[in-house]
């Protein structure tokens, strides 16, 4: 599943669950109001702090690629190195 699909169902689940709560409360308009508010910023908190993990998570990821691509680069490089060490060698 990607990130972005999660995040998507995330806040959608989100919203109907606050307009489920919403609907279903015996409350006065103004409590209404005040709860949707309420909700709404929660919701909005949890998809930030959801977008942070995801965010982090994928630094974390290409910053392992990124380790993972030099040492491979490194290990080619020693071993066209040492290819190159052996021809003149080989030749005499």
């Amino acid at each position: 599943m990607s990130a972005t699909k999660f995040l998507a169902g995330f806040i959608v689940g989100g919203a109907i669950g606050a307009i489920a709560g919403v609907l279903l409360a015996p409350k006065s308009g103004e409590e209404t109001r005040a709860m949707i508010a309420d909700t709404t910023k929660d919701v909005l908190n949890r998809a930030n702090e959801t977008v942070k993990e995801i965010q982090n998570k994928a630094d974390d990821v290409v910053s392992d690629m990124q380790k993972k691509g030099d040492e491979i680069k490194e290990k080619l490089q020693n071993l066209l190195n040492q290819q190159k060490e052996q021809q003149p060698a080989e030749q005499n």
